[in-house]
């Protein structure tokens, strides 16, 4: 990925004329040099900055504009509005943009053409994303497992075992780098040689917790670290909750597993439900405390997960209409699969989701009929098909 100030990103000729303000586009300097300033003033989001790009256009004109013009969008005051008329003489981009290059961190704004398409389309995307890594189209096919730092050996065992399944299915894996569920998942992933995503709640030069510096090194060289603050700004209390949004938004849905009921993981819940965004969850230990939050979710209507299986059914319709170059439907895999023999391969190619007749089978494949029902016999013990009415079978 380039770095913040590549040839790429700062491509001095003109825009064509039907860009517009809203299309993803690769930024100039002095565009973003406005943006980021706008960033740095206190009391501003990222609703809050959207309101102000759609009333005035742009982050100069909003630098630009009067004390009294900038009151006139809907929650901004006095206070804001001064702290905006200040912004161009106080802050200084340059030092934060020199910051991000001296440490191999990319800058995306959110109209970027390399910011994450499931991200820009929840309803407060990041006005800044800070990159160590690079995203690609693969992780559009996303999903999320978080869950409790105070994990049971059980827990981070699901974690793990899930994590790996899904990254074998060519999903990349989102949490958010904390000890126990989420920790877990991301060392599921990177060990089943996976993609994975982990977001922080401070600076990208600020790891925490700080024992797992060195898996953050190795979610860089499986995916992306990511953050939406300035990267030296010390993670706090408040911004935890805040980056839970982002673990959902680049996620097609978000699982739980071990959760207590008063817990930021089930505010991750709650924010994948806002976002459209599916909501699973493992069923644990009914003695637990960290178990009531999974358990009420599924109460509420969350989906009950026991296997990748269960993610990918209802998975399935996002799945085909997600960007993935190296993945289809037809291709996302049990990984047993990858050790199925030659006649086993063949075989169950020719059975789809849908009651496949076993004449059909017999007939596509060549094969002798009793080769084709040992086969068959085979494949149904190790959960690939199940037997349907009238000699016919599934594809699981």
């Amino acid at each position: 990925m380039s770095n913040l100030f590549s040839d790429e990103q700062f491509d001095e000729s003109p825009l064509p004329e039907d860009k517009t303000a809203n299309e993803r586009r690769i930024y100039e300097p002095e565009e973003l040099f406005s943006e980021i300033t706008l960033n740095m003033v206190n009391g501003i989001g990222s609703m809050l900055t959207q309101r102000l790009l759609n009333h005035f256009g742009s982050a100069d004109a909003i630098l630009s504009a009067s004390s009294p013009q900038l009151q006139e969008v809907e929650g901004i005051g006095q206070k804001i509005a001064d702290n905006i008329s200040r912004a161009k003489s106080l802050c200084q981009p340059e030092t934060l943009v020199n910051l991000c290059r001296e440490n191999g961190i990319t800058l995306l704004a959110r109209n970027d053409v390399r910011y994450p398409t499931l991200l820009q389309k929840i309803s407060d995307p990041p006005i800044f994303l800070y990159v160590k890594g690079e995203f690609t189209e693969w992780d559009e096919l996303a999903i999320a497992i978080v869950g409790t730092r105070h994990a049971s050996h059980y827990g981070r065992q699901q974690a793990e075992r899930l994590a790996g399944e899904m990254a074998q299915r060519g999903f990349t894996v989102v949490s958010g780098l904390a000890i126990g569920i989420d920790g877990a998942a991301h060392r599921g992933a990177i060990d089943a040689n996976g993609r994975t995503i982990a977001v922080l709640g401070g600076g990208l030069l600020n790891i925490f917790p700080r024992e797992h510096h060195a898996l953050a090194d190795e979610v860089v060289q499986h995916g992306v670290l990511v953050s939406e603050y300035a990267p030296d700004l010390q993670p706090q209390k408040g911004t935890f909750p805040q980056r839970n949004r982002i673990v959902s938004g680049l996620s097609l849905g978000v699982l739980i597993v071990e959760a207590p009921r008063k817990s930021g993981a089930l505010i991750t819940a709650t924010l994948a439900g806002e976002q459209g965004r599916d909501v699973f969850a493992v069923p644990g230990q009914v003695d637990r405390e960290t178990s009531r939050g999974c358990h009420q979710l599924i109460r509420d209507g969350a989906i009950l997960v026991e296997s990748a299986n269960d993610l990918l059914e209802h998975l399935g319709p996002l799945v085909k209409s997600a960007k993935h170059p190296k993945m289809t439907s037809a291709t996302i895999r049990h990984p047993a699969e990858l050790q199925l023999n030659e006649t086993e391969t063949k075989v169950l190619q020719l059975i789809e989701t849908s009651p496949t007749p076993i004449d059909k089978i017999v007939t596509a494949s060549g094969l002798p009929i009793h080769q084709v029902l040992s086969t068959l016999g085979a494949l149904e013990i190790r959960h690939f098909i199940r037997r349907a009415e009238s000699n016919t079978v599934v594809r699981v």
